[in-house]
């Protein structure tokens, strides 16, 4: 779905299906490493510092707040796994409508990690979240995603259950 959403001319998102091929669930902390090998070791990213060497780039994780707030719902994210994703990586924040952001971040503050907001400036509330249960409701995601993404999810019997 990924793919049919930014299939047009004037995109500028390049799409990579390393974690989709997969055959089994990876965890956000191996998919943060790969694209960090892949970008850095493989495809020769960062840029060059004075001296000539390279500098590599900086992978972060982007999450909305409502899923940056699951990580202090017990049993969705291991203690190991945040501890090392937001040890090893940056975390920018998408504000989203109803998240206390301020408390989830300093309920997160014990993992000591690199946090940073970035602020709703336009009120958006469409999330996956919210698609998948529009779906289970059998309300309309017009205007919310695609039209071919939406072509997709019906042809596929997508999210009704």
């Amino acid at each position: 779905m990924c793919k049919i959403a930014v299939d047009t001319p004037f995109s500028y998102i390049e799409l990579d299906n390393w974690e989709a091929s997969k055959d089994e669930w990876s965890t956000t902390a191996a998919v943060l490493d790969h694209f960090k090998d892949e970008i850095n070791s493989i495809l020769g990213g960062g840029y060059e510092i004075a001296d000539g060497k390279r500098k590599p780039a900086q992978i972060a994780l982007l999450a909305g707040a409502d899923l940056v707030d699951s990580m202090n719902t017990p049993g969705v994210w291991s203690e190991e796994d945040l501890h090392y994703i937001l040890g090893n990586y940056p975390l920018f924040i998408l504000e989203r409508m109803g998240t206390d952001l301020s408390q989830t971040i300093a309920q997160l503050e014990r993992f000591k990690g690199d946090f940073h907001i970035i602020p709703q400036l336009i009120q958006n509330d469409v999330s996956s979240t919210k698609i998948r249960f529009f779906r289970k409701q059998g309300m309309s995601i017009r205007y919310l995603v695609p039209d071919n993404v939406i072509t997709y999810i019906e042809e596929h019997g997508l999210y009704k259950d």
